[in-house]
């Protein structure tokens, strides 16, 4: 991999674009994890900024420190033998997992908004994120940088226009199929911050590995955990104003786009494949080079593979069910990562 390095700017925008995914861009994520537990989940969204940028920092750190390649050496420095085997373990499911519900999502969006074949809507995808990530972690970075600033500014738009449209409502809880495994505001929170962590890890290692400084690391974290913690209230607002309209779809902020003019539905459409894309090529990053580590001849060939069966082999599993239930079930287990990174910070000398 060629030797680059990354300025805070960039970091911070490699940040955002990795955690912000389909289930962000869709506003299925804000609707569970916030707009479900009412006034609650605004305290919720707050909490979640200052832990998105103290856990981003303490990652990239590591990897600035331990020149990281993947998540392994971060994870193996947090901690050892078992956690390590473990943490590995959840890290690679979670990549897959992240990976399919990409791909299945890109096929379901061709078919029900241009009723185009959902294959070839994952096919598509597939060979779009194997081709950038074969060209190593730099093409990573610069692909992310470049589509996160055109998300970012969609998203606010439309909530920012829907918030004048209709003021925010904290009075009622949003039903619709419950709230899966999170009980209260403040676990949600946690387990927004841990799932995203859990399947980020993989690529903030790394890019902190390539950051030119420690204050780069710091910038990028701080402004990246602030970026995503303010796009996530804003959003919060909009749903929270909405929710009798929104409550009960799969893409709420499509809906709120369609609201503006159809144009603007159209696009936001290109938008949220945007948004599919950056975390598709973070998670394939992630397990491929993982899986491949220390085989460079090999690293094309397995990212093919796994691209292909990301795409075609499993990505046949619903999307909303994923956000429901398989996302709070990788938070669980990324607390023990969230835990082992505050030992780090706390109690350990940082790697030098």
């Amino acid at each position: 991999m060629e030797k680059q390095s990354v300025s805070g700017i960039k970091i911070a925008m490699v940040y955002i674009g990795t955690v912000v995914g389909a289930g962000f861009a869709t506003g299925q994520e804000i609707l569970q994890f916030f707009v479900s537990f009412g006034l609650g989940g605004l305290w919720g969204a707050l909490l979640t900024a200052g832990l998105f940028m103290f856990f981003g920092v303490v990652t990239m750190e590591m990897g600035y420190a331990l020149r990281a390649k993947s998540h392994l050496e971060v994870i193996g420095y947090a901690g050892g033998g078992r956690f390590q085997t473990v943490m590995d373990v959840l890290i690679m499911v979670s990549l897959f997992g992240a990976l399919t519900a990409m791909m299945a999502g890109t096929g379901a969006l061709f078919a029900q908004q241009w009723g185009i074949s959902a294959a070839l809507g994952s096919l598509l995808m597939g060979v779009l994120t194997v081709l950038t990530v074969l060209r190593g972690l730099p093409g990573v970075i610069h692909a992310i940088s470049i589509v996160v600033p055109f998300l970012l500014v969609s998203v606010l738009a439309i909530s920012v226009f829907s918030l004048l449209q209709s003021p925010p409502d904290f009075t009622a809880d949003v039903t619709r199929g419950g709230r899966g495994l999170m009980g209260n505001w403040l676990t949600a929170a946690i387990l927004y911050v841990s799932y995203n962590i859990l399947m980020s890890v993989s690529v903030l290692g790394p890019t902190g590995g390539l950051a030119v400084n420690r204050r780069a690391v710091w910038r990028g974290g701080i402004l990246g955990g602030a970026g995503l913690g303010a796009a996530s209230i804003l959003i919060y607002l909009a749903l929270s104003g909405t929710r009798a309209e929104t409550g009960h779809l799969e893409v709420p902020i499509l809906h709120m786009a369609g609201g503006i003019a159809p144009i603007a539905g159209a696009l936001y459409s290109l938008v949220l494949l945007a948004e599919i894309y950056t975390t598709a090529v973070g998670a394939l990053y992630g397990f491929s080079a993982r899986l491949l580590a220390g085989r460079d001849r090999r690293f094309g060939v397995g990212m093919i593979i796994s691209g292909a069966a990301g795409a075609f082999l499993v990505s046949l599993f619903g999307f909303s069910g994923l956000v429901r239930y398989m996302y709070p079930l990788q938070g669980y287990g990324g607390i023990l990562l969230l835990v082992a990174l505050v030992w780090v910070k706390v109690r350990r000398t940082p790697p030098r």
